[in-house]
């Protein structure tokens, strides 16, 4: 059948694909950059634990460095109940609990923890009511994520940026574990949907030339910007009911977008929306300062209305993400795909958060470290066409894995305080490894799965992802038993998801999988061990020698 040439891509780039329009919904994308990197690590700010000792009214004038002499005379100096203190010697109560206890606040900052005195025997409180944040992530990846595909894309962005900000000024009046844990499920439904939906409507919109720069440096740069003012701004306020008081009030920002961009043409054509379609479209072409006949819109339309025709008339079965189940080798890729996700997000979520005891101020580390997501988005964008896909998320892994064992070995063999800047840099470099891998997994997964599920193939994988890192305030908790327990179970997963790239086949420079029968067949001569970046050398090696 000889179907117009009159596409989506084909309209765009007459109505312009990189203009005014386009710079316009980056813009948009920067401010979400912003908001959701100071959204998702809020959960990690407002319950920052600070050094704490149980009260007694003969401390209670002493310094810091007082208490903390005679506390490092007990077995746990942050949790042990004293009877008295004699002469710098404590004497420990043979029975009761602490009630109440002495914090050195960073900076005066009160966190939840400090607040609500979730520490030593309730210290489990914060970790369980942080892991209703992650629940609410996959229940709000998968309902708005339905609602984008019933009402459109732009509706559903306003509606989970509106809910992430409700979640954060609820959570801000908490006062007991149960209203805490349901605000921060409120307040999670809209992680993952807020950064995701707007992300679509770039990637729809712009340039595919330009969609690799374009999307690494605005997510690199102004989600950096993001986290690294969060820390500053969360120690401004001074306590974490003013931050979130506050943090919520920007999300207002987003009331603007529909009166600066348009929905997702796309979408309205896949929804037979036409008229709207082109509407949008003639916006594109008017910002951008492009005239384009009616003419090239009626044949547009015409394209899609016959292109619908033709696939009921032959009544085309479509392929299902749970296709990828029924063959062995497709399956196999898709387990393996959904373990790395859950692996990764978990790791980068317990190294972003474990910040405390490393010598050096939680909040100043937290935001000198947030450098690595520009760094990270370079590497990927100079190294990734290089090494290969797979060389690319096996390395990474595998150097993270190395670097986070070995700061766990650094936290408990040297005093951390004397050596805070070494373990600083260890976290950064930690950080950054696994920075490299989360953002290079989104396209090594992209590219993997076939086209014909490759939407709902990333969104399940995803959901799975974060679904895991409901996980992590559990695995930091580790630490109130041994400190480098988190370091060293984060470096063992990292460690199993490297071993598990070795399993996949290489993508780059191959033909992509069309459809679930493509992806079964896909790759089925490479080794475990191909790597193209050690092929291209070994090819120039052959040429040199029968020369």
């Amino acid at each position: 059948m000889g179907l117009p040439p009159m596409d989506f891509d084909a309209v765009l780039e007459k109505c312009g694909n990189f203009g005014r329009f386009q710079y316009l919904i980056l813009l948009c994308f920067a401010i979400t950059n912003i908001l959701s990197s100071m959204h998702y690590f809020s959960q990690t700010l407002i319950s920052f634990t600070p050094d704490h000792w149980c009260y007694h009214e003969k401390l209670a004038n002493a310094s810091f460095e007082e208490i903390r002499a005679v506390y490092a005379q007990t077995q746990s100096p942050h949790c042990t109940l004293l009877d008295d203190v004699v002469d710098g010697k404590p004497i420990v109560a043979e029975v009761g609990q602490c009630r109440q206890w002495i914090y050195e606040y960073e900076k005066g900052f009160r966190s939840v923890t400090t607040d609500l005195n979730w520490v030593c025997d309730d210290a489990f409180q914060s970790a369980v009511g942080q892991s209703l944040y992650f629940v609410g992530s996959v229940t709000g990846t998968v309902f708005f994520g339905f609602l984008a595909d019933k009402v459109g894309r732009l509706p559903a962005m306003l509606c989970t940026t509106f809910t992430g900000a409700l979640g954060d000024f609820l959570t801000s009046f908490a006062n007991n574990l149960p209203t805490f844990a349901l605000f921060r499920f409120v307040s999670g439904l809209s992680t993952d949907t807020l950064f995701y939906l707007t992300y679509i409507m770039v990637f729809e919109y712009l340039s595919p030339q330009k969609r690799t720069l374009g999307l690494n440096l605005i997510t690199g740069v102004f989600y950096f910007i993001g986290l690294a003012l969060s820390p500053w701004y969360a120690l401004w306020s001074g306590s974490w009911r003013n931050y979130l008081y506050i943090a919520s009030v920007p999300a207002l920002i987003a009331i603007t977008y529909p009166f600066v961009i348009c929905e997702s043409a796309q979408w309205l054509i896949t929804t037979q929306r036409y008229e709207r379609a082109v509407k949008c479209l003639k916006r594109v072409a008017k910002i951008n300062k492009r005239e384009v006949k009616d003419e090239v819109f009626e044949e547009f339309v015409a394209y899609y209305q016959k292109k619908v025709a033709y696939e009921r008339k032959l009544k085309i079965t479509k392929d299902t993400f749970w296709g990828m189940f029924r063959t062995p080798r497709l399956r196999k890729f898709t387990i393996i795909m959904v373990l790395k996700s859950m692996f990764i997000s978990l790791a980068l979520d317990v190294i972003s958060k474990n910040m405390e005891g490393m010598g050096s101020s939680p909040f100043f580390l937290f935001s000198a470290t947030s450098v690595v997501y520009i760094i990270g988005g370079f590497s990927i964008i100079l190294l990734q066409n290089r090494i290969g896909r797979k060389g690319m998320a096996f390395s990474t892994l595998l150097l993270s894995a190395v670097i986070v064992a070995a700061t766990g070995f650094l936290i408990a063999t040297l005093d951390t305080e004397q050596h805070a800047t070494i373990l600083a840099i260890m976290v950064g470099l930690g950080r950054y490894g696994v920075v490299v891998s989360y953002e290079a997994e989104a396209q090594y997964a992209s590219e993997f799965i076939p086209t014909s599920v490759r939407g709902r193939g990333m969104a399940n994988i995803h959901v799975a992802g974060f679904g895991f890192t409901s996980l992590s305030s559990y695995v930091i908790y580790l630490g109130y038993f041994y400190k480098p327990l988190p370091s060293i179970f984060i470096a063992i997963i990292l460690f199993l998801g490297a071993i598990l790239c070795l399993a996949l086949p290489e993508t780059m420079n191959q033909k992509l999988p069309q459809t679930l029968k493509d992806g079964e067949e896909f790759a089925r001569h490479q080794r475990w061990y191909y790597f193209p970046c050690f092929d291209r050398q070994q090819q120039q090696k052959d040429v040199e020698i029968s020369n």
